[in-house]
């Protein structure tokens, strides 16, 4: 039985090693700014990607990318703006992705959603 913190390591793993078989370059992992914190910062090509991660390993709270409500959306985007000014990030193509998976027998299953918000 993986605790919650475990469980979110290893989905934001899962997450990372699908976005580089779709050809992205991880930049970071777990960046954090105030209270917050975004699970992977990649390359799209020439497009900055924050992306966040949510996985379930039964479906008994929905599917995971509903728990990731306007308010969370609001802090993803606020956390952005930290990052890009911490790294004097001018001019540069942004977005938001999400990573959903849930686990089915063991196995994950991925719902990569481009451009979420």
């Amino acid at each position: 039985m993986l605790s919650t913190k475990e469980q979110g390591n290893k989905g934001e793993q899962i997450a990372m090693k699908h976005l580089k078989r779709l050809g992205f370059e991880i930049v970071e992992m777990n960046y954090r700014f105030g209270h917050g914190e975004i699970d992977i910062i990649a390359k799209d090509g020439d497009t900055l990607v924050f992306c966040e991660v949510k996985m379930r390993k039964s479906d008994e709270y929905g599917d995971p990318e509903y728990a990731i409500t306007p308010n969370k959306q609001k802090q993803v985007r606020k956390i952005a703006q930290g990052y890009l000014y911490e790294h004097e990030i001018k001019e540069q193509d942004c977005r938001f992705d999400v990573v959903a998976i849930r686990m089915k027998r063991g196995t994950p299953e991925i719902n990569y959603i481009r451009n979420a918000f």
